[in-house]
């Protein structure tokens, strides 16, 4: 059999980087890391081949060639997956489904010949040996979540490295607090599940031997759910590390109380963790109770940022307007929150009710759902009938946006984040001259002459260079980043 595992278009957001990913010369920031895993979990005596539709185009001979596809896709990539599968459909092949999209609300998709709804580590085997019987259903969800003892270390032989920004593992699923507008919580429950340290290590091993040096995102939706597990499980990372010459940085995804504990702070840090990104919400305790959030009120937000930064951590945040207890003047305090924060990577977006959420069953009720959400909360887009007045919700919004991402208000939190690390940053990357001048010379060229701001970037430049030294090429790296944002903000506001 030859099995062909294609993911879809991933649209130009604030999550794609797209605009950033082009100075250093990759295509994409991640790999599909779902799809690697359930490469791993078919017969060893077949083919495979992955393309994903971020780094290369998926051509009628890519699909011509296979005897089954699998596709995996998030809410957002909804378009691009219909139309792979369309093509599947057109070409006569057989196509599997999986994924975020098909795991919740009504995603069915009238034209894969099978959906795997949740986690598939005990119904991919079966569907494998139905397969083989000549007796696949059409549709696969497991009675209950698995353990994770049974997932594979992901294949990473299928995929270019050097295609990507970072590469990507999971440690856990699940979370145990009960934000309301969350679709995690749903799909992997409320008790965190993990993998053991054995598993993770022998991850670990498998993406050092591809010659992987660089930055690794744990992809966990909230990394310290069972902190348990994870005190237990740092000093084997760090032990790891030493011993194979910190060969990765890391990233990851975390709860604000991670603010609460020095241990795991230093644990993480002598790990090699580098950036975390947090779920703050908003700064008004009316909303977060409204969300129920009430990890977020039991602590001062700022305080806990900047804790987490005095670790060597940046902090990156997500950020939500249109909660129905927002006050009127929730615009200028997300700005001040922001600003006050010193977090340059500060994703805010619209709420979105999205499928089985407790969010979307409460509205629904209250007979203020409008419809599915795009899986984009920064197009925009509202499917809910806001308590604030529609448009008065959206132009406070983009207010937001152009302040944050305005390169006087984007470089000042940046150099504010530099100036709150006590550590050197310097993470451990593969070594490559004429590859690092050349994104030099692009960032400069872009940004630097290009640009419209390239006054406030010869500023922030010469100030990085004078103050943050040892930070300088993370101080690029923010640069480029504000850039995308920039680029992004105009394109939704035109």
């Amino acid at each position: 059999m030859k099995a062909l595992l294609v993911y879809p278009v991933f649209p130009d957001t604030y999550w794609s980087f797209r605009h950033a990913l082009r100075f250093e010369g990759k295509k994409a920031a991640f790999p599909p890391l779902g799809l690697l895993t359930v490469s791993s979990m078919l017969p060893s005596s077949w083919e495979r081949r992955l393309v994903d539709m971020n780094v290369a185009d998926l051509s009628e001979s890519d699909v011509l060639w296979a005897d089954i596809v699998f596709v995996s896709a998030m809410i957002v990539q909804k378009d691009s997956l219909e139309d792979v599968v369309a093509l599947c459909n057109r070409l006569g092949k057989r196509v599997v489904v999986g994924g975020p999209y098909v795991s919740t609300g009504d995603g069915q998709l009238p034209g894969a010949d099978h959906i795997f709804s949740g986690e598939a580590e005990e119904t991919l085997p079966l569907f494998l040996e139905d397969l083989e019987k000549g007796t696949a259903a059409r549709f696969y969800k497991p009675a209950e979540r698995p353990s994770l003892a049974e997932t594979p270390v992901p294949d990473f032989s299928i995929l270019d490295p050097e295609l990507y920004s970072a590469m990507s593992l999971q440690y856990s699923r699940g979370c145990p607090f009960q934000c309301e507008f969350c679709d995690i919580i749903e799909i992997y429950g409320r008790v965190p599940r993990t993998k053991s340290n054995a598993q993770m290590l022998a991850e670990l091993d498998a993406l050092n031997s591809t010659g992987w040096r660089g930055l690794v995102f744990i992809v966990d939706d909230n990394f310290i759910g069972n902190k348990r597990n994870v005190r237990l499980f740092m000093p084997d990372l760090i032990d790891w590390s030493e011993r194979n010459g910190h060969p990765f940085s890391f990233i990851t995804e975390a709860s604000v109380n991670l603010a609460e504990d020095d241990e795991l702070l230093s644990s993480m840090q002598d790990a090699g963790f580098k950036r975390v990104f947090l779920g703050i919400e908003t700064p008004v305790e009316e909303s977060l109770k409204e969300a129920q959030k009430g990890q977020n009120t039991r602590r001062d937000l700022l305080e806990s940022v900047h804790k987490i930064q005095s670790y060597g951590m940046e902090v990156m945040a997500g950020f939500i307007l249109g909660f129905d207890n927002d006050p009127d003047d929730i615009f200028d305090r997300q700005i001040d929150f922001i600003r006050e924060s010193g977090i340059p990577l500060a994703m805010v977006g619209l709420l979105a009710a999205l499928p089985d959420t407790q969010l979307w069953r409460r509205l629904e009720k209250e007979g203020r759902l409008l419809g599915d959400s795009t899986g984009n909360n920064t197009d925009c887009t509202l499917n809910f009938v806001p308590k604030m007045e529609r448009s008065r919700l959206i132009e406070g919004y983009k207010k937001v946006l152009k302040n944050i991402y305005s390169p006087r208000e984007y470089y000042r939190r940046a150099l504010d984040c530099l100036s709150r690390f006590k550590q050197e940053r310097a993470a451990p990357r593969k070594i490559g001259i004429r590859r690092d001048l050349s994104a030099l010379i692009r960032l400069l060229l872009t940004l630097g002459v290009l640009d419209k701001a390239r006054f406030q970037f010869w500023k922030y430049f010469v100030k990085v260079m004078i103050f943050y030294p040892r930070n300088f090429a993370h101080g690029l790296t923010l640069a480029a980043m504000g850039y995308h944002f920039r680029k992004v903000t105009a394109a939704n506001s035109a």
